[in-house]
């Protein structure tokens, strides 16, 4: 992948935060010309007016105040350095990889007025693999993302500490062992960096990501759970789906008749006319997560490729446009939506889960799917603990849909006095989806054992013999009682992996 002021994608930011893609910084002469232009306008600046935002003067409320010439080059130490107040857990590598991908790429948009070499000081990081350890608290998303930002641009400048070689280890002690020179930034380069929406933006692509094959395992799921429960596959019938033509559901409908061979015309009446909402509406709940992808997606990518720090240096025109680009308010909102619809397949897993374990409802299956034989069945309790822990992180996930974009808090002096809160509703989405892709392994193991239990698994559709043979892989029929927190801890990450191929 080559960086040089193009459109990215998600799948490409992902990609390289997973590593497997990697990244180049373009050398053409021509991109690296149009990005130092900015660099030496500013020089020009300073010579020719003596006065530019975030370089002679002090930040935010603090711009009305002039800072001699003698003492411009000091500022962007000094940015970084207070912004140094970070707290809580720090960013995982993927996600701290992504933030490099993602700021890299504004910066490479041709508006920040810094040089061709601080580019190439990012991009060296992701060659090495040298992460900056940065804290996920602490910033209000607007003006961007100061305080976690303010991390990448210390370590560019050799300081504080970084993650190499799954070691902690001092930046400054990194680079002398890679032969690194530490940059001094220059005037408006500890702003460049800092200033804008990077933090948030690739939490999000990563957020997206996971959404995406969770709407589809969720999919899967329940035409596991439909075969368990000897449901009515008729209520994803093609014609019935006709008439309220949402895209999403139809598409998720479509993939449920596939994975239950349904083909024939729907009868008047099934023998079992009508199955509980949580298997009957499953269109209709994932359809509206595979509805909101395409923009979700559009929100991030404008985003992704934009320039978001201020002011902005346009240089061909010779313009200094002071703006708020660093805004996080279409993450924010993106976000805050996403958590909202992931949450609601955990919702949607849990009752179908109930269902499965009660045998009020689960049409003759054992109590709590238990595979004991009949003379250890007094002694084996299935699933039921399972269940009970689903409900728990089902809560936990509907509790953490709170809004964050609604929190806005005036803050510095009231010069930001509206704010977007992008960072926590990206961070609060990526907890949903933590406790989501929970709920959907606890499930996936359990509708298995209810398809086996239920029989006749060789009539299944191809797709769903596959899923069951892959599960079994790695997750073995529960007949006794044992604990499943390892399996479900394995089964997770198989989901975070992506490990089964699902849907076109």
């Amino acid at each position: 992948m080559i960086v040089k002021g193009q459109a990215l994608t998600i799948e490409q930011v992902c990609a390289v935060a997973e590593q497997t893609q990697t990244l180049t910084l373009s050398d053409e002469g021509q991109f690296v010309d149009r990005i130092n232009k900015g660099a030496v306008f500013i020089d020009t600046l300073l010579q020719e007016e003596g006065c530019v935002y975030g370089v002679t003067t002090g930040y935010g409320d603090s711009c009305t105040v002039s800072i001699p010439l003698q003492h411009v080059a000091e500022l962007p130490k000094h940015l970084y350095t207070f912004h140094g107040c970070g707290l809580g857990d720090f960013f995982d590598q993927q996600q701290t990889r992504a933030v490099l991908v993602v700021r890299l790429n504004s910066l490479a948009q041709g508006f920040s007025g810094v040089r061709y070499l601080l580019l190439q000081q990012i991009a060296e990081l992701l060659k090495q693999n040298i992460l900056p350890l940065i804290p996920q608290e602490g910033s209000v998303g607007a003006s961007g993302d100061l305080t976690p930002l303010s991390y990448v641009a210390a370590v560019l400048a050799g300081e504080r500490e970084v993650l190499y070689k799954d070691k902690t280890q001092a930046t400054e002690q990194v680079f002398k062992q890679l032969n690194i020179t530490p940059l001094t930034l220059k005037p408006k380069e500890g702003l460049a960096i800092m200033n804008g929406t990077a933090v948030m933006t690739a939490v999000a692509c990563l957020a997206f990501q996971r959404a995406a094959y969770l709407s589809q395992l969720c999919t899967r799921i329940t035409s596991l759970a439909s075969i368990a429960l000897q449901g009515n596959a008729y209520h994803f019938d093609e014609k019935l789906f006709s008439v309220k033509p949402h895209n999403g559901q139809i598409k998720v409908a479509k993939w449920l008749r596939n994975d239950l061979q349904l083909s024939n015309e729907a009868p008047r009446n099934d023998s079992r006319l009508q199955d509980r909402y949580s298997l009957r509406c499953a269109p209709h709940v994932i359809g509206v997560l595979e509805d909101s992808l395409p923009w979700f997606r559009q929100f991030i990518e404008n985003e992704l490729n934009s320039a978001t720090d201020n002011p902005i240096i346009d240089a061909e025109g010779e313009h200094v446009l002071h703006g708020g680009h660093f805004y996080g308010g279409h993450i924010a909102f993106a976000m805050d939506s996403m958590k909202t619809v992931v949450a609601n397949l955990a919702d949607l897993m849990d009752r179908q889960m109930a269902q499965l374990m009660d045998t009020k409802f689960n049409h003759g299956l054992p109590a709590n799917l238990s595979g004991a034989t009949a003379d250890q069945a007094m002694l084996n309790h299935g699933f039921k603990a399972l269940q009970i822990a689903v409900s728990a992180w089902t809560a936990e996930a509907l509790k953490n849909t709170m809004p964050a974009s609604v929190f806005s808090r005036s803050t510095e002096c009231h010069n930001q006095d509206k704010v977007s809160m992008g960072t926590i509703a990206a961070r609060d989405c990526v907890r949903v989806l933590e406790l989501t892709e929970q709920v959907a392994a606890a499930m996936l193991i359990a509708v298995v054992q209810g398809v086996e239990l239920r029989g006749n698994t060789d009539l299944l559709s191809p797709e769903l013999k596959t899923t069951l043979a892959e599960v079994r892989e790695h997750i073995l029929f529960l007949e006794t009682d044992r604990a499943l927190d390892k399996e479900l801890r394995h089964c997770i990450d198989l989901i975070r992996q992506r490990h089964w191929s699902l849907y076109e």
